[in-house]
């Protein structure tokens, strides 16, 4: 059970399964743990309120994709100590921050996938999915979020907003972002801002 918190915090925000960390115990620790106990210790950290489980919902398509799926720690400091304070990547511990303040503030959060059809170099049709970090939902109200710790270059403000160009719906998209930047609405509609005006305000 502790070698399982301390791979799940190791990942937090990684899409895992229950056969992922099965395969993980038995090729780096060796062990013979079985694949449902496994996934009775996931059930077990979630019903003790450690750790959340994020689905995965196709947007286009209105699904729930059944596996894999990110789990999210309930308190980042118990993750952080259960690593010895030694994994610290600020990516994933913003991105368990805005989920766990998605969560208090009343939202069913999900794990957004974006199918999508592009042209290729030589004028091919190539399908693939993109990710949209959180697909938030309260009541009628629906927010899709990307969490980003800068946006250095125009490259990457590509990358960051391919997924909520892709939806056609009207809904808010936030691109969250610890650099500090006005909060401002760009011209494709998409609202950027600064992580901490988003936790505090």
């Amino acid at each position: 059970m502790e070698e399982l918190v301390r791979v799940i915090a190791s990942s937090v925000g990684a899409l895992t399964n229950p056969s992922k960390i099965h395969a993980t115990f038995q090729s780096v620790a060796h062990s013979a743990i079985s694949q449902n106990t496994v996934r009775q210790y996931l059930d077990y950290l979630e019903d003790a309120f450690m750790v959340q489980k994020a689905q995965r919902y196709d947007v286009k398509g209105r699904k729930y994709i059944g596996s894999p799926v990110k789990y999210y720690f309930e308190d980042v400091g118990l993750r952080n100590a259960c690593l010895g304070f030694r994994q610290v990547e600020e990516t994933h511990l913003m991105e368990n921050i805005i989920y766990n303040e998605l969560r208090y503030r009343g939202y069913a959060v999900d794990v957004g996938v974006v199918r999508n059809r592009t042209k290729d170099d030589s004028g091919k049709w190539i399908s693939r999915s993109l990710e949209v970090d959180f697909v938030a939902n309260h009541g009628s109200e629906r927010t899709y979020i990307q969490s980003a710790v800068s946006l250095p270059d125009e490259e990457k403000i590509r990358q960051e907003k391919a997924s909520l160009l892709s939806l056609r719906d009207s809904f808010q998209k936030i691109i969250l972002v610890r650099d500090i930047v006005p909060n401002m609405q760009d011209q494709d509609g998409l609202r950027i801002m600064n992580v901490f005006d988003y936790l505090l305000k």
